[in-house]
């Protein structure tokens, strides 16, 4: 025992400062390669890369049982609805007011060199246009069996010369939609060949609809020419709103809605809200509003926030928050505070895009209710109108932070709507561009333990290596003394160990 301690004696007594250098300095320096790589993990994931490796891996072979696993046996019926709730809030949606891949997103890129779209944005795309303009008849005509094929294809290229195919054998309303979608560089030739899809949708409609009761066959047909005529009519609008004609774009609009009003897929009162507000006819945006801003509807940003603008601009011209402060908020500025905190409770994302504290880009093809997504491609077409009414921005800036302190704190309630869903932001990466675009995260995530763990050990054996380097002599001391007390319990039990068995015993154990 006794020869034990003094070899560990001898032992720290070689050690030369050099070494206390060399050891906190590789620990500061691993650790510190530790923090980044978490760091770099957590921004690009959201999550610490250790806790992952610990929950996947390490739990199940510990024998751990991971807490969120549903329990069928406890689950009730409030837990049923909610989990229903989540899985509709986190549904992605068609973009109502997306822009056109030839005359927008193909420019953007030939200017930037940036890609727009993501991968799984378009395929979704594709998975919509493949609902919307096929059906199972179409292998009995030529043009539409080469378009089935069309809107399956990856390469874009590989899409206009099928759509070209498809027209040299007769006319496919489809096919030029393709075209117009894709091929045309400008609005106008996309205009162009809308019209011309146009005179081909609506005979196929008319014909279809003559026909569609005598059998399943025809029944699906009509059902593919409704949706493919609804389609030309609202891209016609949207071309209509971007080429500056607005009050025939909201004719054409009303006349679709009017038309077709059960479909409500395409959000067409969207497209409308935003070109009334273009016109500044607010009557009208009210009127719209009290039709599709009921509770038993599905709510989205565009609702909301007009919702918030029109009683917004009632007092914003001569809203002061000194003056509120000092007289209190009249029933009209309540309104409107009260239509914001809504707003923000149902995107808190929009607020930050409407008030330029963070940069816009080209919205996407799809949104994610309530996630960013959604709030660009809100406040890509509707910053215009905030930035009309005066004041509104100020009004904005001045409220919108007071909604977290309504909204409680884990966020397994909400205020006014269902609790924040926490899938928004692995559906909005696979969205939104992350190679240039940093997703808006709510609620802010905390960093991590491990993170804070290598950033406090990382900056200590820094500390340390410093100053073993300024302070050798000193420094090795205090090492000593520290290594002699870390020890010494360990010395303290392997005395009283001694002092208890023979001493023949424990010969015979050193020995083995």
């Amino acid at each position: 025992m006794f020869g034990t301690e003094s070899s560990l004696s001898m032992f720290l007594n070689t050690l030369t400062p050099k070494f206390y250098v060399a050891l906190t300095g590789t620990s500061s320096l691993i650790s510190g390669l530790i923090l980044i790589f978490e760091w770099w993990y957590f921004r690009k994931y959201g999550t610490s890369f250790i806790e992952q490796v610990s929950v996947s891996h390490l739990r199940p072979l510990l024998g751990g049982v991971d807490n969120s696993s549903p329990n069928p046996s406890s689950s009730t019926n409030g837990d049923t609805d909610s989990s229903r709730q989540s899985v509709s809030e986190c549904k992605v949606w068609r973009n109502p007011i997306n822009l056109f891949r030839g005359a927008e997103y193909n420019r953007y890129t030939w200017v930037t060199g940036r890609e727009p779209l993501t991968y799984y944005d378009m395929n979704l795309s594709a998975q919509d246009h493949q609902t919307f303009f096929t059906c199972d008849s179409d292998h009995l005509r030529p043009a539409d069996a080469i378009m089935q094929k069309a809107w399956r294809e990856r390469n874009p290229q590989a899409r206009i010369t099928a759509a070209h195919e498809a027209l040299d054998l007769e006319d496919c309303a489809t096919a030029y939609i393709l075209l117009a979608e894709e091929e045309a560089t400008t609005i106008v030739e996309a205009e162009k060949l809308f019209k011309q899809a146009l005179k081909i949708g609506e005979s196929c409609y008319r014909r279809t609809q003559q026909l569609q009761h005598h059998g399943s066959h025809y029944e699906t047909q009509h059902r593919r020419d409704t949706n493919v005529l609804v389609y030309i009519k609202r891209r016609l609008a949207m071309c209509s709103r971007k080429l500056g004609r607005t009050r025939e774009a909201v004719k054409m609009m009303r006349d679709l809605m009017k038309e077709f009003p059960l479909l409500s897929m395409f959000n067409i009162h969207e497209n409308l809200l935003e070109s009334l507000l273009e016109l500044q006819n607010y009557a009208d945006v009210q009127a719209v509003l009290a039709k599709y801003d009921d509770i038993s509807l599905p709510k989205s940003a565009t609702i909301c926030y007009t919702a918030a603008l029109l009683k917004a601009r009632a007092v914003s011209d001569k809203f002061s928050p000194e003056a509120a402060s000092r007289r209190g908020l009249s029933t009209a500025e309540m309104n409107a505070v009260e239509a914001i905190h809504r707003a923000v409770e149902f995107n808190p994302h929009v607020p930050k895009y409407l008030l330029e504290m963070k940069s816009l880009i080209l919205p996407p093809e799809h949104i994610l209710k309530r996630g960013d997504s959604e709030a660009i491609a809100y406040a890509f077409f509707h910053l215009q109108h905030w930035k009309r009414v005066e004041g509104a921005l100020n009004l904005l800036h001045c409220t919108w932070e007071g909604t977290f302190r309504m909204i409680p704190y884990p966020l397994e309630k909400g205020h006014l709507f269902y609790p924040y869903p926490v899938c928004t932001e692995t559906a909005d990466r696979e969205l939104l561009p992350t190679v240039f675009h940093e997703v808006s995260v709510y609620p802010k995530k905390e960093l991590p333990f491990f993170i804070l763990f290598t950033a406090g050990l990382c900056s200590f054996t820094a500390m340390l290596a410093l100053l073993t380097h300024q302070f050798p002599e000193l420094m090795g001391v205090f090492a000593k003394a520290f290594l002699s007390t870390l020890f010494a319990p360990l010395n303290f039990i392997m005395e009283k160990v001694e002092s208890l068995l023979p001493s023949s015993l424990w010969h015979q154990l050193t020995r083995i």
